[in-house]
């Protein structure tokens, strides 16, 4: 699991069918966590707004956490941090 904050989202009209409803946002991990400042593109599906710490589940959790074991899903937003840890904010 990644922790990072939402800097963006990314709007797709045309995408697989069992993507269609699903909303995207940009996430660049905390430093501490990922050693480089990579961004990564998240589908959520609990309401994450740019700007706000969150967790991301990435592999075969991604898919399983989000009920679209059969998508191409690779990284979903499975939590917003309410208070982040001094060092990660």
């Amino acid at each position: 699991m990644i922790i990072g904050k939402v800097t963006g989202s990314v709007v797709s009209t045309r995408k697989q069918d069992n993507l269609v409803g699903n909303k995207f946002m940009i996430v660049e991990p905390v430093s501490i966590m990922n050693g480089e400042n990579k961004q990564i593109v998240a589908i959520d599906n609990i309401g994450a707004g740019i700007g706000e710490m969150v967790l991301v589940a990435t592999g075969s959790a991604a898919r399983i956490g989000c009920n679209l074991e059969y998508a191409p899903i690779d990284a979903a937003i499975v939590g917003i941090i309410d208070d982040p840890p001094q060092g990660l904010k």
